[in-house]
């Protein structure tokens, strides 16, 4: 069983933790939030979310620790993908 020692910090100020090369999605979902997707190949760019400042594609990028203990996210907004 993998270590989960990877602290994350999600908009809506909930904690989670992770391990290496967990995905995004459930990551996100078991902290409340919903990641939106589009074609997920990362072609389209709706699941780009900013991780500690820097913006990756949620559905082709894993969960990557850093030399910092924590991660902080914030979601991207798209007017063209908003309802």
């Amino acid at each position: 069983m993998k270590k989960k020692d990877i602290k994350i910090k999600w908009p809506n100020n909930k904690e989670t933790y992770a391990s290496e090369g967990d995905d995004w999605f459930s990551t996100a979902e078991k902290a409340g939030l919903g990641i939106p997707t589009g074609c997920l190949t990362g072609s389209c760019g709706a699941c780009e979310i900013d991780v500690n400042g820097e913006t990756i594609r949620a559905c082709v990028t894993d969960i990557k620790s850093n030399k910092k203990s924590l991660l902080k996210v914030s979601l991207t907004t798209d007017p063209f993908w908003e309802n």
